[in-house]
């Protein structure tokens, strides 16, 4: 088997939970996942199944989040799973204050973690040393966000927003929350969270565990072919000669247009794999860096898909 599974992840299940799910639900021991989504949180998760797990590294990065914040409360997690370690109440907090300073969290910023996350240090996830009471340092990170738009607003003591969070990979929606409170001096917390795109997939085209286990008791689960999740890459096709010698490791020279471009490589049955341009001028090396084609050759049913339809 081999392609790709846009999974709905429900609340309660860790993102390794899921791949061990879908492993035993399609028999297959090679699966994996394209960005990890905390527990507590709902959403896209990109599963790669079969040896489509080597092609995982070039999903496109961007995320989108739906997220639900509560200002007047701060916890231990960052999120409604911790301790709650202080409140204060947020009556003075207005729209107009929260939508100013949201602005200031667009673009290329630093951003601390959370404490408890699975960032690992000395060889050790931080969220296993702190539970172990040991005193975590968090070193800061540089993140990038593109869009952060308010959806909904509910003043009170203890305030509600629900925000629109376009982002790169490594962002934490908890420390948005977090950082925001303290912005505003009243702390907050995640509430609530949905990953609505990851890796190119979006929630409205993903699947349940359930309704995957349903299609696959009834035969008619198929994967995703790549030309979905890696639509982003320029396509080129090799003829029969070209195709041989490019799976066996060999460059061949092709009109790429570009160097440093990672293109999707297919003959006239289907999907090989992804090269790399290199060279100048019109005629460049396409030199392989992930070969599929044996793959493709044994699962030929597996269909390309244009943009995951």
């Amino acid at each position: 088997m081999f392609g790709f599974l846009n999974l709905n992840k429900s609340a309660g299940m860790t993102s390794h939970d899921c791949v061990a799910r879908v492993r035993r639900l399609l028999k297959l021991k090679r699966v994996g996942h394209g960005g990890t989504l905390d527990p507590a949180a709902t959403g896209v998760l990109p599963i790669a199944l079969g040896n489509a797990t080597r092609l995982l590294q070039y999903l496109p990065e961007g995320k989108s989040y739906r997220a639900r914040i509560h200002l007047g409360m701060c916890t231990s997690t960052d999120d409604l799973e911790g301790e709650v370690l202080a409140t204060t109440s947020a009556e003075g907090v207005t729209q107009e204050g929260v939508e100013g300073l949201l602005r200031e969290f667009v673009g290329e910023i630093e951003q601390v973690p959370p404490v408890y996350s699975a960032i690992k240090q000395g060889g050790k996830p931080l969220y296993a040393r702190a539970r172990a009471g040991e005193v975590v340092e968090v070193p800061k990170r540089v993140v990038r966000i593109d869009r952060v738009a308010l959806v909904s607003w509910q003043a009170g003591e203890l305030a509600e927003l629900e925000v629109d969070i376009d982002c790169g990979g490594g962002t934490y929606i908890r420390s948005i929350a977090r950082d925001l409170g303290e912005k505003l001096g009243v702390g907050g917390t995640l509430a609530h969270l949905t990953r609505t795109l990851s890796c190119g997939m979006s929630l409205g085209e993903s699947v349940t565990l359930e309704e995957l286990a349903a299609q696959v008791g009834e035969g008619c689960f198929m994967p995703l072919g790549v030309d979905g999740p890696l639509g982003h890459l320029p396509k080129v096709v090799l003829q029969e000669e070209e195709a041989q010698r490019w799976c066996q490791g060999q460059g061949v020279l092709c009109p790429l247009g570009k160097s440093g471009l990672f293109l999707r490589v297919y003959n006239d049955q289907g999907f090989l794999g992804i090269g790399l341009g290199q060279g100048e001028g019109e005629i460049m090396q396409l030199v392989p860096k992930t070969v599929i084609s044996n793959q493709v050759r044994s699962c030929a049913w597996a269909p390309n898909r244009e943009s995951g339809s």
